[in-house]
């Protein structure tokens, strides 16, 4: 499976954070689609079903990740 470059995937993670709490802030409708747009990006970029699990795998691409840090999984 191909993957993203981690500075794409790095940048989708800061995307997507950033928006989650515009849309808890404000809630806006194009905050939401945004964000949709954005959780479902990574999900393809990463080979995986949901956002929570598209998160972690692309956090464990990015320089720096430990592969047996687990404090990515809390949340």
């Amino acid at each position: 499976m191909l993957m993203a470059h981690p500075a794409i995937l790095g940048n989708l993670v800061e995307q997507y954070e950033t928006l989650k709490v515009l849309h808890a802030e404000n809630g806006s409708a194009e905050s939401r689609q945004r964000m949709d747009d954005i959780a479902y990006t990574l999900c393809v970029s990463t080979g995986t079903r949901d956002i929570d699990a598209a998160l972690i795998a692309a956090r464990h691409r990015l320089p720096g990740a430990r592969p047996e840090d687990d404090s990515l999984l809390t949340a």
